[in-house]
């Protein structure tokens, strides 16, 4: 008995030292080779073990071409992981005993609805909207909001024609719309908009003082969003407003800031002696409630890896035998991803200033360090992967390629002037200046663009501004055997924000 107690205190022991021996200097070198491996402007990279700080450092340039550099208070939109903050925020008000996880959602927002059935609409609760798994397919809706003024309230009713891709409660549809929802609902329980909420009762007694949830709010010391393009290489952005969907992933934050939201959350919901989220509660905000198939490909890719699913604001799985909560953020011009291994005590975060999936390559590299297991070139293998593909490049080809030239209108192109209606967006109208027909978005003034003519009664969307998630898109104009303008339909190849889902009518 003594000699096996003695062996498992070795064990421990080597475990113990196996952890500690981490070079946290090779990992800093790593970082940047990766950066620059990848092309990335600047990025800030925070390691959190055993309760303290043990990496938090900028790198590169807060923007191409500047001679800014990324330190650890830079300023990044930390997007979707901004979901944490919101379920974290629910959690506290249930623990009040304001609300509850099984409320009805039309118990406190009535005009809730979903696709027309009204027995799914009257059935949603609060738990439902952080897991997505109210039956809304994954992004679809999201042309609702994006860079939209309506308020959330609106979106929320906008959100009732968006159609079901999958029966309540049986599958995943990554759902922002559900998030603009949840913090509607903690803006009707408590009076206060959920960004005063979470500011509150985390950011400010938390001294997250490089943290703001409003572009408006940006201090001198912020990144700047880039795109890699085809034809310019990677390019400076402007910040995109997102304030009303703020919920879904407004969030500005630092490395160091969210070390201190990690290190909470590490230590069972406490820090410095403040109990933010009761450790129950906590719990069942990293309980699977919505779990995802995990093919045999994504087993082989990680091994270690047996069970893939979404709790409460947070993905999880296991990893070679640990639990891990983690999420990714997607911004214009922004990536991130957290990611936490409780058993280890051990909290990552990268925030890059780039739309390359280089975050989780590091996160995985960085974790693997402390478990001491598949030591293999994570940032090397991810962008050979990422320069395989072609993004939307072969979509936007193939299109291309089906032009036909010498081609007219059908009928006079004034006569596609006019407005047109889409239940779930609102109003989109055509107008003429001059030569040019031009489109323009209800509530959306930055989506502005000039048509020009592609072939046929379509037109090629010629943007007014730069964009993020698309660039090439038509517009076709849908004629009824009378030749009577009936409607519109769009083609905008992209996997964010599905234009296609508007089916405008002409009024």
């Amino acid at each position: 008995m003594k000699k096996h107690f003695l062996s498992m205190a070795s064990m421990i022991l080597l475990a113990f030292i196996s952890y500690a021996q981490v070079d946290v200097k090779s990992i800093d070198k790593y970082i940047e080779k990766a950066r620059k491996d990848w092309n990335v402007p600047g990025m800030s990279v925070a390691i959190v073990k055993d309760g303290e700080i043990v990496l938090s450092k900028g790198y590169g340039l807060k923007e191409l071409g500047k001679k800014g550099k990324v330190d650890e208070n830079t300023q990044f939109a930390i997007a979707s992981n901004s979901k944490a903050f919101v379920a974290s925020c629910i959690a506290r008000l249930v623990e009040e005993g304001k609300l509850s996880w099984k409320d009805k959602v039309r118990d406190h927002l009535p005009y809730f609805s979903l696709y027309g059935d009204e027995y799914v609409s009257s059935m949603v609760t609060v738990e439902d909207l952080l897991c997505h798994r109210v039956g809304l397919g994954t992004f679809s809706g999201d042309v609702i909001w994006y860079k939209s003024n309506k308020s959330p309230e609106e979106i929320i009713k906008r959100a009732a024609y968006v159609p079901k891709a999958f029966e309540f409660r049986d599958g995943y549809g990554y759902s922002n719309l559900m998030f603009i929802t949840a913090g509607e609902v903690i803006r009707i329980v408590t009076g206060n908009s959920w960004e005063e909420y979470v500011k509150e009762n985390f950011l400010t007694p938390l001294q997250m003082k490089n943290t703001v949830i409003s572009i408006g709010d940006l201090s001198d010391n912020a990144a700047t969003p880039h795109k890699p393009t085809l034809a310019k290489g990677t390019v400076p952005g402007v910040w995109a407003s997102w304030d009303n969907s703020s919920a879904a992933g407004g969030i500005i934050s630092s490395s160091t800031d969210m070390a201190k939201w990690m290190m909470m959350n590490l230590n069972g919901g406490e820090w410095d002696n403040v109990q933010y989220i009761d450790k129950e509660q906590q719990n069942l905000l990293w309980t699977p409630h919505n779990n995802n198939k995990l093919s045999e490909r994504s087993k082989e890719a990680l091994p270690g890896r047996h069970f893939s699913g979404y709790g409460l604001g947070w993905g999880l799985m296991d990893y070679y035998g640990n639990l891990v909560a983690s999420h990714g953020g997607g911004y214009d011009g922004m990536y991130s991803r957290v990611m936490m291994i409780p058993d280890l005590k051990l909290g990552i975060v990268i925030l890059t200033n780039s739309m390359e999936g280089i975050s989780t390559a590091l996160a995985y590299y960085i974790a693997n360090q402390y478990l001491k297991k598949d030591m293999r070139d994570w940032s090397d293998e991810y962008l050979e992967r990422a320069r395989s593909r072609n993004g939307h490049k072969d979509d936007v080809e193939e299109r291309q390629a089906k032009r036909i030239d010498n081609t007219s209108t059908s009928i006079e192109p004034s006569l596609f002037v006019g407005t047109y209606n889409d239940p779930m967006f609102g109003d989109i109208k055509v107008t003429k200046e001059g030569e040019d027909l031009r489109i323009s978005f209800a509530d959306a003034p930055t989506l502005g663009a000039t048509l020009e003519h592609w072939h046929y009664d379509t037109y090629e969307i010629k943007w007014d501004e730069d964009h993020a998630w698309f660039d090439f898109g038509t517009v076709s104009f849908e004629l009824d055997n009378n030749l009577e303008v009936e409607g519109i339909e769009f083609d905008v190849p992209n996997g964010d924000i599905f234009f296609d889902e508007l089916h405008p009518k002409k009024k």
